[in-house]
């Protein structure tokens, strides 16, 4: 499956602006995927988004698709900066923030569930998850909800619908650089 499928299956709510991030695999299929990563920075980059790897292994790459002014502003809320702050990260710089996190995903250590802060996820929500995964949960989709269940689906729902239209619209032709909505 080539890169652009994989962005178009996994990334397009981030593609069409309704999120700040999506994180997902890239399998192994070619030997190094930095040249396919600075190709569609290439198309990405003109339109306010970026795509950098955060983790790699035998099986393939984590990558993290995302808009950068989008993730400054949300890593901004207090409550998503007290979060990162207690974890350590270098709050008010976004790039520093997600070097942070490559560190925490390379360390070996426990899961950085702090990641859905990356993601577009409420932060009252992660901080939630952070506490007990388990306890409280009124919904689940993208993230587990633990509160505002009525928005939460609604934003599940237009995020599956929009990964629908995607899929449809990229196979009956239309290229990736056409589908990435400019901020």
């Amino acid at each position: 499956m080539s890169l652009d499928q994989v962005l178009v299956d996994h990334g397009a709510p981030t593609l069409a602006g309704m999120k700040t991030g999506s994180l997902f695999p890239v399998k192994n299929g070619v030997e190094d995927i930095n040249p396919e990563l600075r190709r569609v920075n290439r198309l990405l980059a003109p339109r306010g988004l970026r795509l950098v790897p955060l983790r790699k292994s035998s099986r393939g790459t984590l990558v993290y698709l995302y808009r950068p002014q989008r993730l400054k502003k949300d890593l901004s809320y207090p409550e998503a900066a007290d979060i990162l702050r207690q974890k350590g990260y270098p709050c008010g710089h976004p790039d520093r923030c997600i070097v942070e996190l490559i560190r925490q995903l390379e360390s070996g250590g426990d899961f950085p569930h702090e990641i859905g802060l990356f993601l577009s996820y409420p932060p009252s929500d992660v901080k939630c998850f952070m506490k007990d995964s388990r306890e409280g949960v009124k919904c689940v989709g993208c993230w587990k909800a633990y509160s505002h269940q009525e928005e939460a689906e609604k934003t599940f729902e237009r995020y599956n619908r929009c990964t629908q239209v995607y899929r449809r619209v990229y196979k009956k032709g239309r290229s990736l650089e056409r589908l990435i909505v400019s901020e």
